[in-house]
């Protein structure tokens, strides 16, 4: 299997995840852009098995990689699904030298707890998962005392510290991606209309930082309770309605289920996106949200799609349903664990190796981990207009020095 060049320093070289023989491989500098999913030969649905007591293992290879996830209890239509990706990714690995020990965490902190150190007795030498940020924070204690290290599935970037690494879709990137765009447009003045969430929490530093850090200014931000944007609309109108607007962008980062409320705020207090862009995050990435009116123009920063529409395709071909969006993860990391041990050798989870500044590229585009268990990606800009979007800023094949903005496609 082929290497990009390495990068300065004493890094490893980028790492190739081949997704598929039908696909090929990516790599740390190369992405798969927009390619239309490739031929499958359609395979009578058939569900794997439920896991026994001691946990059902997928493969006999010599190097043992823990799968943790919510088969009952709270999540388990997602962690099933993400099991059934696991085990995708290890018939398309090329025969990897690995068996997966797949545990149930049942959604819980301590079935996680229990779940981990089955599989840490049964031999694992890292640990993908667990799913829910409680579940990570338990669990992960367990994976420090034996050394190994994890790779979570959580949104939390609360739960990740040194040697447990967040493959996941974080908002923070997001955030950086879009405002790092609509600098490089022309934009300078920007606003924010933030719910009081657990989200927004999450994305509020993180906007205050970007814009920041880019040289624009901040506005006004208006926080409001959740389901509830009116008055916060109104506290705003100066600043982003009308011929007066003093902002030229306004920042929501709302859920799919809250954006509709918003945007019929917005429209009832006289909002214009086309004098005032509106810019999120990657839940806008809804086809049921695209034609708002308040959204017509507007854009946010989401994985390039083309990736996961080639594994969904696969993923019903062999399962019969389609996958949740979070399923291409388990697939990811479990790839990725496969490339490691085949490439690496006893330094196959080293932090050195897992924290490789040149990142590996999976279904959703090139991402890396930090040293801190945070995680970057690189993501495409996207534009909603005529009920539809279509990408404006491609997902750049290499990503830029950690801490720096990614580069530019090439």
């Amino acid at each position: 299997m082929a290497q990009v060049p390495r990068s300065r320093g004493n890094m490893v070289p980028a790492v190739l995840i081949c997704t598929t023989a039908l696909s090929g491989c990516v790599g740390g500098d190369r992405v798969a852009r927009n390619r239309p999913a490739p031929p499958v030969a359609a395979v009578p649905a058939e569900p794997a098995p439920a896991p026994s007591a001691a946990g059902e293992r997928i493969g006999t290879g010599a190097v043992k990689v823990a799968l943790v996830v919510p088969l009952t209890g709270q999540g388990s239509p997602v962690g099933t699904a993400m099991r059934n990706a696991a085990r995708l990714a290890y018939e398309e690995g090329q025969q990897p030298d690995i068996t997966i020990l797949v545990e149930d965490d049942q959604g819980t902190p301590t079935g996680a707890v229990e779940a981990t150190e089955r599989t840490l007795k049964g031999g694992a030498d890292i640990v993908l998962g667990p799913l829910f940020a409680g579940s990570v924070r338990s669990a992960s204690a367990s994976a420090k005392t034996a050394g190994k290290p994890m790779i979570a599935f959580s949104t939390d970037v609360g739960v990740a510290t040194r040697g447990v690494y967040l493959l996941s879709f974080l908002p923070q990137p997001e955030v950086s991606r879009i405002v790092e765009e609509e600098v490089a447009s022309g934009r300078r003045s920007f606003a924010a209309l933030i719910p009081e969430t657990a989200y927004g929490n999450a994305v509020e530093a993180q906007f205050r930082e970007a814009v920041t850090n880019r040289g624009a200014r901040i506005a006004a931000i208006e926080r409001y309770p959740a389901g509830a944007p009116g008055p916060a609309v109104k506290r705003l109108a100066g600043v982003v309605g009308g011929p007066g607007a003093t902002a030229d962008a306004l920042f929501i980062p709302e859920t799919a289920d809250g954006l509709p409320a918003v945007a019929a705020a917005l429209a009832g207090a006289g909002f214009s996106p086309a004098r005032v862009r509106p810019i999120g995050t990657a839940p806008w990435n809804e086809p049921a949200l695209f034609a708002l009116p308040a959204l017509q123009g507007g854009r946010f920063a989401a994985p390039d799609r083309g990736g996961f529409s080639g594994f969904s395709a696969r993923y019903q071909a062999r399962f019969g349903t389609i996958p949740p969006r979070v399923a291409s993860l388990a697939y990811d990391a479990v790839m990725l664990s496969a490339t490691l041990a085949r490439q690496f050798g006893s330094q196959r989870f080293a932090e050195p190796t897992l924290t490789n500044a040149s990142g590996f590229a999976g279904v959703d585009g090139t991402f890396r981990f930090s040293p801190d268990g945070t995680s970057d990606r690189a993501l495409a800009v996207y534009e909603i207009r005529n009920n539809a979007v279509s990408v404006v800023s491609p997902a750049p094949r290499v990503l830029g020095k950690p801490g720096l903005a990614a580069s530019a496609p090439q």
